[in-house]
């Protein structure tokens, strides 16, 4: 038994609510329970359970609404729906549009219990996790639903052989991606092997893909293994397949079609075994529809296709990144650094993020080498950041800022004279004393001190 595994029950009768609660805790499970399907809705935004236990009839969306909505948003969460008075077409014709069981009221503890557990044996576990990960996808960091939600489709793919297709912006994390979907396949043993296709010129990727044979052209004084070789038995991950020239395109589609491939020089196809996964931060159907990516080959690469959010979409995951990284460098560089001061997480939490957790991450490691406090201050992650990657001070705060310059640009030019400065600024002093005392400001130090003739000569002769 699967014990720990969170289970949502959905009904609108209180009392039995309760009592399937009771019955499911002393099994093992984890229950939390909402009285109507708008509210598991609304649960399933913040937090993703194993498995959804709905009644059928209740006030407001009945059980196979909300069926239908999880099941169009979270196709891998199985759903089993309670009624009171099922028939057996009804719950034939609800099986096959995919509720995974239908019992009908009142029905046996050991009959219920049996459909949680065979739905449980077929659902990830994944979500059931807080802060830590499963050790498939411990490097990928988060407490956002949404991605619990792409873990444990991911975990389903790694399962079969499909061709995946990663889709996200630079810096979101596919090459982790890539390989925790590796480390949950049968092929985890086996070698993953990662290339970039946009960083490589052509006429050499080509050979890193292929390999090439002695005499192949000039410069080539010995064979070549190719990266599908090396691959060989496990995973190989094809980063911004979108920027692959159109040429190679084809013998790619080639090597994915026929599972052999062909070295540079040579004549003789070598048989390889690999699963393919790629990335892409373009629209590869719009790269089609320009004449720059060959639509055959998409759908080649395209079996599955996964879509890892930015992160500014998912911004409850920057405290736990930011503090993950922070302990990463702190060691790293062995600084004494324990956390953010409140603003610093603030301007954190704000910031727009094009570089997305990449960009964060360097972010933490500048502030970590640069910081001299054991709290990281915010002016120290607004440079870092930069100014046009953060978010504009609020109204109040660019109003109080701009308050404070004036008053002490005036003070300067009337060399700390409150009664110039307020004519100047077309206040009243007693306005103008108050403005300064408001933003703590000392008009005494802007006075022009006198000249001490003893102190104050300048090239005296000794």
């Amino acid at each position: 038994m699967k014990t720990n595994s969170k289970i949502l029950l959905v009904d609108d009768d209180l009392g039995l609510l309760k009592l399937l609660s009771i019955r499911l805790n002393d099994a093992g499970y984890k229950i939390d329970t909402v009285s109507s399907a708008e509210s598991a809705l609304n649960y399933l935004d913040l937090e993703r359970p194993q498995l959804v236990i709905s009644d059928i009839q209740m006030g407001g969306m009945n059980g196979m609404a909300l069926f239908e909505k999880i099941n169009e948003k979270f196709p891998a969460l199985p759903v089993i729906i309670l009624t009171a008075h099922g028939t057996i077409p009804d719950a034939v014709a609800a099986v096959q549009r995919g509720v995974f069981g239908y019992l009908t009221k009142p029905f046996d503890s050991k009959i219920l219990l049996a459909q949680i557990q065979k739905a449980l044996n077929n659902a990830p576990q994944t979500t059931n996790t807080q802060n830590a990960q499963p050790l498939w996808c411990k490097e990928i960091i988060t407490q956002c639903a949404d991605m619990k939600d792409i873990l444990s489709k991911a975990e389903l793919v790694a399962k079969g052989d499909a061709s995946v297709l990663l889709y996200g912006e630079s810096g979101v994390g596919k090459e982790l991606f890539a390989r925790a979907i590796h480390s949950a396949s049968g092929r985890c043993q086996k070698p993953f092997v990662a290339v970039n296709c946009s960083a490589i010129p052509e006429h050499l990727l080509e050979t890193e893909l292929f390999g090439h044979v002695k005499g192949a052209f000039t410069g080539a004084i010995r064979n070549h293994e190719g990266l599908f070789q090396l691959a060989e038995g496990g995973t190989l991950f094809l980063d911004e397949i979108g920027d692959m020239p159109l040429s190679l395109q084809v013998k790619l589609l080639r090597a994915i079609q026929e599972k052999q491939i062909r070295s540079v020089g040579s004549a003789q196809f070598i048989p390889v075994d690999v699963r393919f996964i790629s990335a892409t931060h373009r629209d590869l159907k719009e790269e089609i529809a320009k004449g720059s990516f060959r639509e055959d080959l998409y759908y080649r690469i395209d079996v599955i296709s996964l879509k890892i959010p930015a992160l500014s979409q998912r911004r409850e995951d920057i405290p736990l990144l930011a503090n993950h990284f922070l302990e990463l460098f702190a060691n790293r560089y062995q600084q004494n650094i324990v956390g953010f001061s409140p603003d610093a997480m603030e301007i954190l939490l704000t910031a727009s993020w094009p570089g997305n957790v990449r960009q964060l991450m360097n972010v933490i490691e500048q502030c970590v080498v640069l910081s001299a406090a054991s709290l990281i201050p915010p002016a120290l992650v607004y440079d870092a950041i930069n100014m046009e990657t953060s978010q504009l001070k609020s109204f109040e705060e660019a109003k109080k800022q701009f308050e404070r310059d004036y008053l002490v640009r005036v003070l300067k030019i009337t060399s700390g004279n409150v009664t110039h400065a307020a004519r100047i600024a077309k206040r009243n002093r007693t306005e103008f004393y108050k403005l300064l005392q408001r933003h703590q400001i000392d008009y005494s130090m802007y006075k022009v001190r006198a000249l001490d003739p003893q102190k104050d000569k300048i090239g005296t002769q000794a």
